[in-house]
């Protein structure tokens, strides 16, 4: 099974960090932030988190703590039998630290071996499976059963939280996500920006050809190309949606 608490420890801010928070709005939201690789949803989802006081989930975290322990175990993840019998001695848990939220697996810290290249393939390939979807869906409604929380994914305005008060899919000009990335991952290992690119464009393939819960922007989302701004231009284009949706 995955536990999860949901507590300050994934909440980017118990209070608001601007005028513009909860206390301005007339009812809790559940937001979604949907978008490929590098278009920014992390920073921005983050962002809007604080600047309404809300709980920040990174759902594609949970994807890659099971793609790490397919990986750790030495299970092919096309098996769907060997998955299922995998997650029910799986046990994912997110802990506060004072350098952010980390992700525990079976009660060891992860969270530096999640965001290597390998484990964002293998966890792109994961999450096309029906065992995994299945897996995270309950829990992923569950943490937002109570709202006042904006979910980062793929997938959350389509499948996981289709009747979501707002949804977002954020998008940027694929050599601008490119660069991004790179520049998030230069530290993790000697990759190029060509290489980079490579295997976003894989990802991006993978994600948006994939028969379930294929990639793509939910009919009633509000789309964004964030090729030519910066987050704070995002979040304030987010957080008139937000106002202009929900009642501020």
């Amino acid at each position: 099974m995955i536990s999860m608490i949901l507590d300050e420890g994934l909440a980017v801010a118990s209070t608001p960090d601007s005028e513009n928070g909860p206390a301005a709005l007339k009812r809790s939201l559940l937001i979604t932030i949907d978008g490929p690789a590098g278009a920014g949803k992390t920073t921005v989802s983050r962002r809007l988190a604080a600047r309404l006081g809300y709980h920040y989930i990174d759902t594609g975290a949970l994807y890659r703590g099971l793609a790490y322990a397919v990986k750790t175990a030495g299970v092919d993840y096309r098996d769907a039998d060997a998955l299922t019998k995998l997650f029910k001695d799986t046990h994912l848990r997110f802990r506060a630290a004072a350098d952010g939220v980390h992700l525990l697996l079976n009660g060891v810290d992860i969270t530096a071996h999640i965001r290597t290249p390998e484990m964002t393939m293998l966890a792109s390939a994961v999450s096309a499976e029906a065992a995994a979807r299945r897996f995270l869906l309950d829990l992923q409604r569950g943490m937002g059963a109570e709202k006042k929380a904006v979910f980062e994914g793929r997938d959350m305005g389509t499948i996981v939280f289709p009747a979501a008060d707002v949804k977002f899919f954020l998008d940027a000009a694929a050599e601008v996500r490119a660069y991004r990335r790179y520049l998030e991952t230069a530290a993790e290992g000697p990759q190029t920006l060509a290489d980079v690119t490579a295997d976003m464009h894989k990802r991006d393939q993978n994600d948006m050809r994939r028969k379930l819960a294929p990639l793509k922007p939910a009919e009633d989302a509000v789309r964004i190309d964030a090729t030519g701004m910066d987050v704070e231009a995002v979040v304030a284009a987010m957080m008139a949606v937000v106002a202009e949706k929900c009642g501020a």
